[in-house]
């Protein structure tokens, strides 16, 4: 369905996981794969969630302790520039707060996948 080369590392999405049985299927995907999801399947509600700012999100990745200096340094190199497609998105949330944005994500959900009638 998707890929991506993303700060060295391979992504990506089969498509026979998107064919599964169920419903609300949520991918958590790059810019990359976002743009490949949306040629492929356009009716696709698309969400883009946003660091408050970059000082935020350079705080979050060095506090995560999960990348190399190099992979973060990457990441802030490019994120300006994913920064700049959040217009292409149907539904921006900005992660400025953790329980705030959880509660918006959650009420886009749950206005997608209305249970059946």
């Amino acid at each position: 369905m998707e890929h991506a080369v993303y700060a060295g590392n391979r992504y990506g999405t089969l498509r026979s996981e998107l064919e599964r049985p169920g419903r609300g299927i949520v991918l958590e995907i790059d810019l990359q794969g976002a743009r490949q999801v949306r040629d492929t399947l356009p009716t696709a509600t698309q969400v883009f969630i946003a660091p408050p700012s970059l000082e935020h999100l350079r705080m979050r990745l060095e506090g995560r302790g999960s990348d190399s200096p190099e992979q973060i340094a990457h990441r802030l190199r490019v994120a300006p520039t994913e920064l700049a497609a959040k217009q292409e998105f149907s539904h921006v949330v900005v992660n400025d707060d953790l329980d705030r944005a959880l509660e918006e994500l959650t009420g886009l959900a749950a206005s997608m996948c209305a249970p059946d009638d």
